[in-house]
């Protein structure tokens, strides 16, 4: 198609100024100031209509939209569920405070890499979509445990710690990309629609053993969760499975046989890489330590300040396999950085930073670096 002929995608213009945490006013201001001299003033009523679908974007407004955004124009003329990189169902653990608006950034951001991270798996043949996530239907007689352990033998994990989530979910076909996804109030989020491989997004705030965590619980929603539900019951079942996921019952009961102090749940903590909190409160649920004992180590952690900073620090993991994808491309394939950068549907600078110099944070506005 000329680029004459190119019209943006009402659906796409969405996304892409929600994945830069803009409004439709600060858009608006963005593309006057991208605009040439004298130029009229683009409104917040035109970029309304054009979102809407109710007044086509060609030729030169389209032009303006990419500059403001930061998006290659092609980019924007993408139907996001054509190109199956529509919000849909995604799941995430966050705190009640993050607002609405932080949300859909980061939503709109997820989208976004997988449409990222599809153009680059095809241009190194790596997107037939084979994995090993299995589908768990909850009911009376299945649990988020049971999920969990179905998981661990479907995936042929030994008994005691996940040596690597992160690389588990990789193993098993998954997509994990890791960012700095502007806020300390989400930790990671996922989507996994038919067809697609299942990809969790990390925030890399977070530390290592909180983490670990919120990713096993995300992939609790990946495997049990494929319509929307209760949000509260579908989170305590996301928690549950991370819990049996990381500390097995069996095993937590056995580590806590001789009983607890600090300095054992911090060398449990060294062992099975979650926090002491969890540790505690894990073997508080399966009656390994009585709830005097669970209190009294509250106590001592309270008074020293480890509910806020727990000693022993649990290295964050890291993904390997989108890494690895952009490595075949650029080091293995002899790509140039602005054609990698086409397949990915990014701008060349933002596709080094992002994907290649290690640059992760999803915030910056190409007006405001």
């Amino acid at each position: 198609m000329a680029s004459g002929d190119l019209q943006a995608s009402p659906g796409m213009l969405v996304l892409a100024r929600e994945s830069r945490g803009m409004t439709q006013v600060d858009l608006a201001a963005a593309m006057t100031k991208a605009a040439p001299a004298g130029a009229a003033a683009v409104s917040q009523g035109y970029v309304s209509r054009a979102e809407s679908g109710r007044l086509a974007v060609g030729e030169d407004r389209l032009e303006l939209y990419a500059a403001a955004l930061g998006y290659p124009v092609e980019l924007l003329c993408l139907d996001p569920q054509v190109s199956g990189v529509g919000v849909g169902l995604i799941h995430h653990r966050k705190r009640a405070s993050l607002s609405a608006s932080a949300l859909r950034r980061i939503h709109a951001q997820l989208a976004l890499v997988r449409l990222q991270v599809t153009g680059i798996a095809q241009a190194v043949s790596a997107a037939d979509g084979a994995h090993r996530f299995p589908r768990v239907i909850l009911n009376d007689l299945t649990t988020a445990k049971d999920a969990a352990r179905q998981v661990r033998r479907a995936w042929g994990l030994p008994r005691g710690p996940v040596a690597d989530v992160i690389a588990s979910i990789e193993d098993a076909g998954g997509w994990v990309v890791m960012r700095d996804l502007g806020s300390d109030l989400l930790d990671a989020v996922s989507q996994w629609a038919d067809l697609q491989v299942p990809l969790v997004l990390v925030n890399d705030r977070a530390p290592g053993d909180r983490c670990r965590f919120s990713v096993a619980h995300e992939l609790g929603h990946l495997v049990m969760h494929r319509e929307p539900g209760t949000s509260n019951e579908q989170e305590k079942q996301a928690d549950a499975f991370a819990a049996e996921f990381l500390m097995p019952a069996a095993d937590i009961r056995q580590a806590f046989a001789d009983g607890v102090d600090l300095a054992r749940l911090a060398e449990l903590k060294r062992v099975w890489r979650v926090s002491m909190n969890a540790l505690l409160r894990r073997a508080l649920t399966l009656n390994a330590i009585s709830e005097w004992q669970y209190r009294t180590v509250m106590v001592e952690m309270s008074a020293l300040g480890y509910r806020t900073a727990e000693p022993v620090e649990v290295a964050l993991e890291q993904p390997r396999t989108v890494p690895a994808m952009v490595d075949a491309l650029l080091s293995d394939g002899g790509w140039a950085i602005d054609e990698a950068a086409a397949c990915a549907r990014m701008l060349p600078e933002d596709f080094n930073r992002l994907y290649v110099a290690g640059d992760r944070s999803l915030s910056l506005h190409p007006l405001r670096r």
